[in-house]
């Protein structure tokens, strides 16, 4: 099992440095070659539209099949090789380059997720300690990025995140096969189970304060690069932002268990989510490249707590043969419909507004997303005070 975990934390580590090398600088690029913020919302709006309608197939399939070794080198090795594409002039052919991205690297989270979640368990661990290293690696390759960038041309960006992807892919190959449990009838028990979440409110509106939170996350992931270069941030200084936003995750996630065992798993999710709007707040009314760096501190507590609650709040709430499948929605809508309205909306906020309108309307949304899981929260609070009568 210690084996195991070591190479489950290692493909979050291998994983966590090509996105941290790629996903921060992309907008840079894509500016790079010529387009505004506008296509960039579209190009990478139209990656998410793919990625909602693929979840939930992908998490059905690997529940069915128990293929989860075999996604996990998949979600890797393909975008890893289509990552060349980014460096076209074309718009047409950039949304295809993104969307066939997608594709593939959609199942990618839910599935690891599922697998981290179910490793913790047996090894008598908590999952922070497990994704964390993804949090180390978007950290490291984040500073790394930033760097690369000052001494090579954003041409060659694709180059360090497509050797990191295909080492995160020979990683999940050495990965060990989970133990089958499907049986006969299961395709049906998965159908309903499926429609029994979405018939639990409760659910339901934790899923509308995932969409409220999660699509804020898109001001910081697609468009601080350009949002920070517009207040006078240099390049270099973009890498160090990055980098203490992904630190700050490491020892958030490794106290987020401590956290939700004292206060829950819903009352985190509130603290999580009034720290974004706060994270928001702060950028909106103060304009400089010194906060816009320093607010970063408040990434883990934010974007830690809120990842760890959420993904344990789901697991909870599906069937054991339904973990995939419960992840796969969770990541639909946080990823997928999060995704799509962050990139669209908060595209169009930053060329119309700038970067204050942009992160003010950020803080609203935060705030809605709180109501939510309050809500949620008062909602089991009332239940298991039924239950103890």
């Amino acid at each position: 099992m210690k084996t195991e975990l070591t190479k489950i934390r290692g493909f979050y580590l291998a994983t966590g440095l090509s996105g941290g090398v790629f996903i921060p600088y992309l907008s840079l690029l894509l500016v790079h070659n010529q387009l505004t913020s506008s296509q960039i919302g579209f190009v990478t709006s139209l990656g998410m539209f793919i990625s909602v309608l693929v979840q939930p197939i992908w998490g059905l399939t690997v529940d069915r099949f128990q293929i989860t070794r075999l996604t996990l080198i998949v979600s890797c090795a393909i975008p890893a090789v289509l990552a060349m594409g980014y460096n076209s002039h074309s718009l047409i052919l950039l949304a295809v380059i993104s969307g066939a991205t997608a594709l593939f690297s959609t199942p990618q989270s839910a599935i690891a997720d599922t697998y981290a979640v179910t490793a913790a368990k047996s090894a008598n661990t908590s999952y922070g300690t497990i994704r964390c290293f993804g949090s180390i690696g978007f950290s490291v390759g984040g500073y790394l990025g930033g760097y690369y960038l000052v001494h090579y041309p954003l041409s060659s960006l694709w180059i360090p995140y497509a050797l990191l992807g295909l080492a995160g892919a020979a990683v999940a190959f050495s990965m060990p096969r989970p133990a089958m449990s499907i049986h006969a009838g299961v395709a049906s028990s998965m159908r309903s189970g499926l429609q029994e979440l979405l018939r639990d409110r409760r659910f339901i509106i934790f899923l509308c304060g995932c969409l409220l939170v999660s699509q804020t996350l898109t001001a910081f992931n697609t468009y601080f690069a350009l949002a920070f270069k517009s207040i006078g941030g240099s390049l270099g200084t973009t890498g160090i932002a990055f980098a203490i936003a992904s630190a700050t995750n490491v020892p958030a996630m490794l106290v987020a268990a401590k956290v939700m065992n004292k206060y829950g798993r819903e009352r985190t999710l509130v603290l999580a989510s009034l720290v974004y709007a706060l994270r928001w707040a702060l950028q909106a009314v103060f304009p400089y490249p010194f906060v816009a760096i320093s607010v970063q501190v408040l990434h883990g507590i934010s974007f830690g707590f809120y990842y760890v609650a959420a993904v344990n709040y789901v697991s909870g709430a599906a069937r054991k043969e339904l973990q995939a499948t419960g992840q796969s929605l969770f990541s639909m809508v946080s990823g997928g419909f999060a995704g799509i309205l962050g990139n669209l909306f908060n595209g169009y906020l930053l060329h119309a507004g700038g970067p204050a309108l942009m992160y003010g309307i950020c803080t609203l949304s935060a705030v809605l997303g709180v109501a939510c899981f309050w809500h949620v929260s008062r909602a089991m609070k009332h239940s298991a005070a039924e239950q103890a009568i």
